[in-house]
């Protein structure tokens, strides 16, 4: 396609690829995963469900919404109005900002179980805080993970000993380039649901193991209490357990999924949710564990400045609110239910799960998976909505929006029927099939 052909955006983008190694600050907004060269790259404004590109060209979002941060909704206004205040009082200064503790005396009481919380700004620095405090109180090194915990060495470090030992986690293909070869065998996976996997790894490493870091729920839920037995496993090799709630977090119950489902660990991490989309990170738990903290250097000058707090108070605030869970979880079902239905409608080999807060779309039709699902994100997209694998539900997504988003989505799927049955699916895609799993732009 020639440069001067191309949309603002696109213009834009291909800039970026230039002088921004990889493109974007995250592999998820990479427009190669949704629909090369047509996806949207960049916004100007984002409200509720609906965001207006730098083209121009508004559309309603139907997929992520900010990778999961934004359970409000974009631009929320009580959240807003709270960061606004404090903006104009100064985000930053040589004092500390008392928000920091009203947020803290807010996590501890939504969490009686907890006796002490430290912050960060993003969810991948708070896991690796969480884990530096494991370390610093067990005397151990060695972790054993179950699920996606971001992108630094302690995790990535799996991969070290076994090229694909993380693929079963999330994403696929996490090549550990740049991750000190001495950090090899420190760090093991298992999987979800699977004990047996981690009972045989704490009795051959358990002397060793410092911690076991899971995301309690993401999509699957725990079988024959498998979320108890981690705990039990952990209490008699005395490691600490660490719930990465990153993900499922706030959007399922208030304060987090494991108080819903009854496990308790030692440490939970939150992020995203919790702040609507505003940098906020914050690691909670025992004090037998948290004090371990004093004796690490753990600091840096942006986990005080204050407007990451003032959101997150705000926010929780907000979801104190029963009827935004509600909202949600309706929302949830919904485009399930529809998706579904559209599916069958046309004898489509479409699978959607459905976790009360997110959706997603499988495309099992084979060969054909990959390109059928770029087809219907490039289709939905001149239908004014961004849609494809996934959909995280909000506040903002009201059954007016569900009830438009189903009906252009439903007539989108029966066009796919339509050109997978002629076979000229790939002649109809014109464009390059979205990525899948992490890889190199070039």
């Amino acid at each position: 396609m020639r440069a001067n052909n191309l949309s603002r955006g696109q213009r834009l983008y291909r800039r970026a690829k230039e002088i921004i190694p990889a493109g974007t600050q995250l592999l998820s907004k990479r427009p190669e995963m949704f629909a090369p060269d047509v996806w949207p790259p960049y916004y100007q404004k984002a409200k509720g469900c609906l965001l207006t590109d730098v083209d121009g060209v508004t559309y309603r979002d139907f997929t992520t919404m900010g990778i999961g941060s934004c359970l409000l909704g974009y631009a929320c206004d009580p959240v807003d109005d709270a960061v606004v205040e404090t903006i104009r009082n100064g985000t930053m200064s040589s004092l500390n900002s008392p928000l920091e503790v009203e947020l803290a005396e807010n996590l501890l009481q939504i969490h009686p179980w907890a006796e002490a919380t430290r912050f960060t700004r993003t969810g991948g620095e708070a896991m690796a805080v969480a884990v530096r405090i494991a370390r610093a109180a067990t005397g151990r090194s060695k972790v054993a993970i179950c699920g996606y915990h971001g992108w630094h060495d302690w995790y990535l470090s799996v991969n070290l000993g076994n090229s694909e030992g993380l693929d079963g986690q999330l994403l696929p293909g996490l090549a550990p380039n740049g991750v000190p070869r001495q950090l090899a065998d420190t760090a093991f996976a298992f999987h979800y649901n699977c004990i047996d996997e981690l009972d045989v790894l704490l009795s051959q490493q358990g002397k060793e193991i410092a911690a076991i870091v899971m995301e309690p729920f993401r999509y699957a839920q725990p079988k024959d209490g498998f979320l108890d037995k981690v705990l039990e496993l952990a209490v008699k090799h005395q490691v600490v357990l660490i719930f990465d709630e990153i993900t499922s977090g706030w959007r399922y119950a208030l304060g987090g999924i494991h108080q819903r489902l009854g496990t308790i660990p030692h440490i939970a991490v939150f992020a995203k949710a919790m702040s609507n989309g505003y940098p906020m990170g914050a690691i909670i738990g025992k004090n037998a564990v948290m004090q371990a903290s004093e004796a690490s250097f753990i600091s840096s000058t942006y986990w005080t400045e204050a407007t990451g707090p003032a959101a997150a108070i705000a926010t929780i605030r907000a979801m104190a609110d029963a009827r935004i869970l509600e909202t949600i979880r309706a929302a949830s079902q919904r485009v399930a239910a529809g998706l579904r239905e559209a599916a069958e409608k046309q004898a489509l080999a479409l699978e959607c799960v459905e976790t009360e807060a997110m959706v997603i779309l499988r495309f099992n039709l084979g060969e054909d998976a990959n390109a059928a699902k770029t087809w219907y994100t490039k289709r939905m997209l001149e239908k004014g909505y961004l849609a494809g694998g996934q959909f995280y539900a909000t506040a903002a997504h009201t059954a007016a929006e569900v009830e438009s988003f189903l009906s252009a989505a439903s007539e989108t799927l029966g066009e796919l029927a339509l050109i997978l049955r002629s076979g000229t699916l790939r002649t109809e895609l014109t464009t390059p099939e979205a990525h899948q799993g992490f890889q190199r732009l070039t």
